[in-house]
């Protein structure tokens, strides 16, 4: 038995409703309206705020959402006006959670504050999107089911575009699902504060090509290398710890090199050497020795970039199909060449 369902307000677009034999209300949108999609987020993340926007543009196309940022303000308006006016108006509002947006008190005081309170009478539905690892999970909104799938952090996942479909596929499935919450809804009374304005319309997207420096692409590789090497080191004290028989080297040559051995029962198994390589332009190679004799490898990672942002591209030496085409994370090329050394020992 389904229920009776009993209006507790309405507008033009869309409607929450009591189900009375469940105790949440859902919220429906209504006359194929356009749901208002509000992104609460530290300007520190506004690289992965564009390309979580590009994302939803299927969505956009198909009149489904509009989304709504601040910087959507022009020059001379209240901020602080403008934003509350539009986190009231907000069907979704997307926490973009990073340890920037923790430590920001207008995200968290001023936006996150008043957007549980919207998704806990039913008004909205908050869903946190976690950018970046971060201690979230001690948060006024650690129970809300976050996105990506697990709270898996978006810059933890081997490909860009593969972390954000997840997060769409989420919002989607979020415009008509139930809203959990502890007590009914008011009547939303119409006013000037929460009815949307005409004045400043425009588009959301207004994005340029953003332009990388050769300082911005450097900087990119040697934080992508040292993570490699950290990558490397901690995964081969975690195998040897869990593998009995297993022993691992890892040994830093020099800042710009390292090399990796597993050896299994004392016999050597596998060895790798990854090294900062300038033969095919800048870029981090992998080669299946350890040797460091020449200059040969058998796979290599460059710095590639979009309109978003920076990221890893392989030259699919050791990669197939459309894996050759993934914007890589430093996860995903670090994830990459750790498969290169360990895949062998999981055949044998």
């Amino acid at each position: 038995m389904i229920g009776t369902l009993v209006p507790q307000e309405s507008s033009a677009k869309a409607s929450v409703v009591w189900i009375e034999s469940l105790s949440s209300p859902i919220f429906l949108l209504t006359g194929g309206a356009m749901a208002t999609v509000f992104f609460s987020y530290s300007h520190k993340d506004e690289e992965l705020r564009d390309r979580l926007e590009v994302a939803l543009s299927a969505m956009k196309r198909q009149g489904l959402i509009d989304a709504w940022h601040d910087r959507r303000l022009s020059v001379g308006d209240d901020f602080d006006k403008g934003v509350r006016s539009e986190l009231e108006r907000a069907d979704v509002i997307l926490l973009l959670v990073s340890p920037d947006f923790i430590a920001s008190d207008y995200c968290h005081d001023v936006e996150m504050v008043r957007a549980l309170e919207r998704h806990k009478r039913g008004e909205a539905r908050v869903i946190p999107v976690i950018l970046r690892a971060c201690d979230w999970k001690q948060t006024a909104f650690k129970k809300l089911l976050a996105a990506p799938t697990d709270g898996k952090p978006i810059r933890s996942w081997p490909d860009l575009d593969e972390a954000f479909l997840d997060v769409v596929q989420k919002i989607r499935q979020t415009l008509s699902v139930p809203v959990a919450s502890t007590s009914k809804p008011d009547v939303l009374k119409a006013g000037a504060d929460t009815a949307p304005s005409n004045a400043g319309l425009r588009s959301s997207n207004l994005r340029l090509r953003k332009n990388f420096t050769d300082v911005d692409r450097d900087r990119f590789l040697d934080e992508a290398f040292d993570y490699i090497g950290r990558f490397f080191e901690g995964s081969l004290a975690e195998l040897e710890k869990r593998n009995g028989g297993i022993e691992t080297n890892f040994r830093r040559v020099d800042a710009n090199r390292f090399t990796a051995v597993i050896y299994e029962d004392g016999n050597a198994v596998a060895r790798c050497a990854v090294f900062m390589d300038g033969s095919m332009g800048r870029g981090i190679s992998y080669s299946s020795t350890d040797s460091m004799i020449g200059n040969g490898f058998n796979e290599n990672l460059r710095v590639e970039a979009d309109e978003q942002g920076m990221f890893l591209k392989s030259m699919g030496m050791a990669m197939t199909g459309s894996g050759r085409e993934q914007k890589l994370t430093y996860e995903g090329g670090a994830e990459l060449y750790w498969d290169m050394l360990i895949g062998p020992l999981r055949t044998r």
